[in-house]
């Protein structure tokens, strides 16, 4: 068996683990650190919405000899907007300039024709109004929303309300990190990128439910034993499913770095950013969330009812009486180890017992004589 094997099965049996919920405000005050410089890169650099949510125009063009960076500058000078320029296999252009009015297309387009030395017919123009933009972005977040709902609902009649809290947190988690570094490196958002995000909030909620279940079959009549609290139990779920999460995630991973570093980033596919980046950073952090904040937090929730506050009050009482008792044992043995005489001595001890003994029996002799 291979060594990651051999722990994984340990991990399963309980032999060897990670307190990940005794450290959970550890893990917690990461998330929190790592949750506010997502928004701050919200709030201070914003979202690059594509045309598709907010409007403009795609110019392609034919083969020509003119650089992406010469191009940007004559987009942006004919249509007083920034533009995304990037070099097709064709030797062509995709020029995409959003925020734009379809009404003043033809007049960019004119005007790019003139600057790329390029027949004006030959240029495709693809247009995207406002209104749809904004019908686009309202209708995304409505799926978004609805999805959210119908986690909770399900979570909430498998398990329990406290694991579909738990479950929302750490959805909501994956969403705020992953919006957050696509503010922060400024990848324009498509509806690529939205399919990306419900790709990887299907997957976060599979890791969690996965923990999910196994805690809940090592909870049944957990009240009625006295050796481990919710906790202790949560912790072993989290650990018997540790390698498998682990093992899942970066089979995952692998392709999708494939297609964010390689296509994207050396062959320079940058199409292929819109759902790589949102796969590869949502597949990462949905990983984090089902091991370092859904189950902890459960726990905590869980914890919070009488009956589980009586369970760990009555756990902790037998675990202090047993190490009591460990402790007086131990000293009594220490005790006894210092009242032994030297082992030379001992000897003399057991022949002045055989001398008694033997002056006893003496005693007894003479009323056999007289017999």
């Amino acid at each position: 068996m291979s060594k990651l094997g051999n722990l994984g099965a340990r991990l399963h049996r309980g032999e060897v683990g990670y307190d990940f919920v005794g450290n959970r405000k550890i893990w917690y005050g990461i998330s929190i650190l790592i949750t506010i410089t997502a928004i701050l890169g919200l709030t201070v650099r914003g979202l690059n919405m594509g045309i598709e949510f907010q409007g403009g125009a795609v110019f392609t063009t034919p083969k020509t000899s003119v650089s992406v960076a010469q191009a940007e500058t004559y987009a942006e000078e004919s249509a007083g907007h920034q533009a995304v320029v990037q070099k097709l296999g064709t030797g062509g252009l995709r020029i995409q300039i959003a925020g734009i009015d379809t009404g003043k297309a033809d007049q960019i387009k004119d005007q790019l024709a003139k600057d790329l030395s390029v027949d004006s017919e030959k240029i495709n123009a693809d247009l995207v109004g406002p209104s749809w933009g904004e019908q686009i972005a309202s209708k995304a977040w409505q799926g978004l929303a609805i999805f959210m709902v119908l986690v909770v609902i399900y979570l909430a009649i498998a398990f329990e309300w406290r694991m579909a809290v738990a479950a929302l947190v750490a959805l909501i988690h994956d969403i705020t990190i992953t919006t957050g570094i696509y503010a922060l490196v400024g990848f324009e958002v498509t509806p690529g990128t939205v399919i990306g995000l419900l790709t990887i909030l299907g997957y976060s909620l599979y890791d969690t439910v996965v923990v999910f279940d196994s805690l809940k079959e090592q909870t049944k009549d957990l009240t009625k034993q006295t050796r481990w609290s919710y906790s202790d139990v949560a912790n072993r779920s989290i650990n018997s499913t540790l390698v498998r999460s682990i093992n899942t995630t970066v089979v995952a991973l692998l392709p999708v770095a494939g297609l964010l570093f390689i296509g994207g980033g050396i062959l320079g596919a940058g199409t292929l950013n819109d759902i790589s980046l949102s796969l590869f950073v949502g597949l990462a952090a949905g990983a984090y969330s089902s091991i370092f904040i859904a189950t902890p937090l459960v726990a905590d929730l869980k914890e919070r009812e009488p009956q589980m506050k009586s369970l760990k009050k009555r756990v902790l009482a037998k675990r202090a009486q047993a190490a009591a008792e460990e402790q007086a044992f131990g000293e009594r043995a220490d005790g006894n180890s210092d009242d032994h005489e030297p082992e030379d001595s001992a000897p003399a001890v057991v022949g002045q017992r055989h001398q008694h003994a033997s002056r006893s029996r003496g005693r007894g002799r003479p009323s056999g004589k007289r017999r």
